[in-house]
C-alpha cells in the first residue's frame, strides 16, 4: 500500500468522532473488544466491532486473540507519521510566518 493511500485510511478512520473515541479508551491500556462495548452503551457490538474494523484497516489498531477474547490495542505509529507529514511541517512554516511578522512590528 502506497503512503498516501495509507494515509487515507488514516484519515478516513480519525474523521469520525466515535473512532476517535475508540482510540482514547485504548490509548492507556489494550481493551478487549466487550470492554469497549460497555463502555459505549448506546452502540450496539455490530456497530463498535464496525468502527473497529476501519480503525484496523488504518493499521491505529491491532487485535489479539487470547482464548475467547479479542484485545485491542493501539498502535499509534500512523499518527505519528501523519504528525510528521503534516502537522510539524505546516506549524514550523507557520512559526516562520508570526517571526517574520513579529520582527516587521518591532522593526
Amino acid at each position: 500500500m502506497s503512503s498516501q493511500t495509507a494515509d487515507d485510511h488514516v484519515f478516513k478512520a480519525l474523521a469520525h468522532p466515535r473512532r476517535r473515541e475508540l482510540l482514547d479508551r485504548l490509548k492507556d491500556q489494550p481493551q478487549t473488544t466487550g470492554m469497549l462495548c460497555e463502555a459505549f452503551p448506546d452502540m450496539d457490538r455490530c456497530t463498535v466491532m464496525m468502527h473497529l474494523k476501519v480503525l484496523e484497516e488504518a493499521d491505529l489498531v491491532v487485535a489479539r486473540r487470547e482464548g475467547r477474547e479479542r484485545w485491542n490495542h493501539l498502535n499509534a505509529l500512523p499518527i505519528r507519521q501523519i504528525h510528521d507529514r503534516w502537522i510539524s511541517q505546516y506549524a514550523g512554516h507557520a512559526i516562520s510566518i508570526l517571526d517574520r511578522l513579529k520582527s516587521d512590528l518591532e522593526g
